[in-house]
């Protein structure tokens, strides 16, 4: 036993550590009182406002990533990939930071559109787009709209009446080795056109023949949480001789290649993560040898970076409602939320870490495993988390890098409705999104 365990009043003189700028926002720190503030707020002054679970979202940190964006790649067209994380704010600061804006269903598109963006920064793809989404894009006069498949094609072919720029996505085989829900690189899998064959080439005929559909570039995405930048230089190879191929064969000079986004963040202490500098150094390369040897003239570059801009940006707080000790098992900490708001663990094994909002522990620490309140074996949030031993029920607990594929996953599972968002920045909050209420859930059930 320390001397800090047994005189815990001894660490009040002690300065707090730092929380972890890899997972966290960068403008997270410990006030005097030992609690957890984010952009200058409190998170215990945010459950007391808002409630628990309760979404933050630093403003300050999404600005921050955008910029990283911007400045690391200054020739590239960085598009925000809204599946991410979309509201009529958030949609606002990224374009407000020279993002364009990636959207994938109508419903993204109206979000999107009222929020002010030019519909000529918008990209439109997505697998299965229906006729009705097609043709609300070509009204909207959406800038690009990436085809998917055939039926897009013969969609696309009927419903224009005025000039369209389309992108064709292929599937370049490119194996990142994630979760097979997340690698969509590879030729076996639901999305785009295979890289070489019959079925890619008379998509290709058809839209380069149409008089209004116009073919300036392909499309790509690898897969989600891709750390080695490699593979980006790889696909880079296969495209660009895929275009040279196109003008080859039809005449046809495509000036766009978008190489997607799935750039990898870290969730936990020491995960590894995308190294932007040396993404944009194998993107130079490869474009510089690609387009050498295939005697190519150099197409504009396009990514969608979306869990990059706003992963780290999110903090989730939630309260404790159970403690339960497992003879000779493990500590469950029972908070109120769970997989209504985080289902990444559940879909994807995703693993997070959990810390106290309200104060800072200065004694002893045991292991535990953070679980939902929903009724699924598999509603955990965190496991092998410290946890200071004298843990209480209403106490808070704060959950870093959630910014990204909650809200926008998050279902109504038992009839708990979905968390609300709130934005904080130099010490104020604002509500983005609020809580969705049992009267939401009851008002679309017709009975």
């Amino acid at each position: 036993m320390t001397l800090l365990e047994i005189f815990p009043s001894l660490r009040s003189g002690l300065p707090a550590p730092r929380l972890d700028t890899t997972i966290w926002p960068c403008r997270t720190h410990y006030d005097d009182l030992g609690r957890i503030t984010v952009d200058g707020v409190a998170l215990t002054d945010i459950a007391d406002q808002y409630g628990t679970p309760t979404y933050v979202l630093s403003e300050t940190e999404v600005r921050d990533r955008c910029r990283s964006y911007r400045r690391h790649f200054p020739g590239t067209d960085i598009v925000y990939a809204a599946k991410a994380l979309l509201t009529r704010t958030v949609a606002e600061w990224v374009t407000r930071e020279g993002l364009a804006v990636d959207v994938c269903s109508a419903g993204e598109l109206a979000i999107a559109l009222s929020a002010g963006v030019d519909p000529q920064r918008l990209v439109l793809h997505g697998s299965g787009k229906p006729y009705a989404e097609l043709e609300y894009a070509v009204g909207a006069r959406v800038g690009r709209i990436v085809v998917d498949s055939p039926t897009e094609v013969s969609l696309l072919s009927t419903l224009v009446t005025r000039p369209q720029r389309v992108l064709v996505r292929i599937t370049p085989d490119i194996d990142v080795h994630g979760h097979p829900a997340v690698r969509t690189g590879v030729a076996d899998q639901k999305f785009g056109f295979v890289l070489d064959s019959g079925t890619t080439e008379e998509a290709i005929r058809t839209i380069v023949a149409h008089p209004l559909l116009e073919l300036v570039g392909l499309h790509c995405h690898l897969g989600s949480q891709i750390h080695d930048p490699g593979h980006y230089g790889e696909a880079i190879y296969r495209l660009i001789a895929r275009m040279a191929a196109i003008r080859q064969d039809h005449g046809t000079i495509t000036t766009e290649l978008n190489i997607g986004g799935g750039h990898a963040v870290a969730y936990r202490t020491g995960d590894a993560e995308l190294n932007l500098r040396e993404l944009a150094d194998i993107i130079e390369d490869a474009l510089d040898a690609a387009c050498a040897r295939h005697r190519f003239p150099r197409p504009v570059v396009t990514m969608e970076p979306g869990r990059a801009i706003v992963a780290r940006a999110g903090v989730t707080v939630y309260r404790i409602t159970a403690i339960k000790r497992i003879e000779g098992g493990r500590t469950y900490v029972v908070v109120d939320g769970g997989m209504n708001d985080n289902p990444r663990v559940a879909l994807y094994g995703a693993r997070y870490t959990a810390v106290m909002a309200n104060r800072h522990p200065t004694g002893p620490e045991i292991d535990a495993t953070v679980a939902g309140r929903y009724c699924e074996a598999g509603d955990i949030l965190a496991t092998d988390v410290r946890m200071p031993a004298d843990l209480h029920v209403g106490e808070l607990l704060a959950i870093p890098a959630t910014g990204a594929y909650h809200h926008s996953l998050a279902p109504s599972y038992n009839g708990v409705g979905r968390p609300p968002i709130v934005a904080v920045q130099g010490g104020r909050s604002r509500p983005l999104v609020r809580r969705e209420t049992v009267q939401d859930i009851l008002s679309r059930d017709l009975g």
